[in-house]
């Protein structure tokens, strides 16, 4: 049954528009981090890990979570529009299936953004003529970023399928994201859905110490509430208001 409803999602995205943001998105921090670099090579001498501060301090703070944001809020708008709801209410599958055909593919974005961003980086480096050895670490902040973005991904699932509009979610997700940066500063990021994505990925700080075994536990504690939140809300829908 998981499988039909995976399926089925995947015949959405492949004439999805948000692909335009997810192919935007990456690229737009790339070329201003570098360009930032580039900018200040007299006060950010450790080439690739200079680089990778201020590939971060913007994609992991603001375009990111704005990805994560539409592409979740795309998901369950598609919903919201005309009668699909009903439609959607009607097929013979159980609300957790339901949630799940849409968490895996927000899941699956996650990776893939993170994917995207260190080729980017990679590919920054290389172009800028960067000579010392790419970061040992990459891969690792590219993972414990995926993960923060899996709570990332389930908070913006149940607000897109609390909310109607497309909008608010994603406006709601750049809000968090702020506000993960006030935490942080404060040492509570850990404890925030939001703060999990640029602490993982060691945004702006990459000689930063963290507990991973804190950002995979918080990450999957954040993403276990909110899926069981959102199978509670689509459980107790009956029809869509209209």
């Amino acid at each position: 049954m998981l499988m039909r409803i995976l399926r089925t999602e995947g015949i959405k995205f492949r004439r999805a528009p948000v692909w335009a943001a997810f192919l935007l998105l990456p690229v737009l921090p790339a070329v201003l981090g570098t360009g930032n670099y580039l900018a200040n090579l007299g006060v950010l001498p450790n080439q690739w890990y200079s680089l990778w501060t201020q590939h971060t301090l913007f994609s992991s703070y603001f375009f990111l979570p704005a990805l994560l944001g539409v592409f979740c809020s795309w998901e369950w708008y598609l919903e919201h529009s005309g009668h699909n709801m009903h439609a959607l209410l009607s097929f013979p599958a159980p609300p957790w299936a339901l949630c799940l055909g849409k968490l895996l593919p927000a899941l699956g974005i996650s990776f893939l953004s993170q994917a995207v961003t260190g080729g980017l980086f990679l590919l920054s480096g290389s172009l800028i003529g960067l000579t010392d050895p790419v970061p040992p670490e990459l891969p690792e902040w590219l993972v414990c970023g995926a993960l923060g973005g899996m709570a990332v991904c389930a908070v913006q699932l149940s607000l897109s399928l609390l909310l109607r509009s497309f909008a608010v979610p994603v406006a709601l997700a750049l809000l968090g994201s702020i506000a993960g940066l006030m935490l942080t500063a404060q040492g509570l990021g850990l404890y925030f859905p939001y703060s999990l994505l640029a602490l993982g990925m060691r945004a702006n700080n990459p000689s930063m110490e963290l507990d991973i075994r804190v950002l995979v536990v918080s990450s999957l504690v954040y993403t276990l509430l909110f899926t069981l939140l959102s199978i509670r809300l689509l459980s107790g829908r009956d029809a869509p208001a209209e």
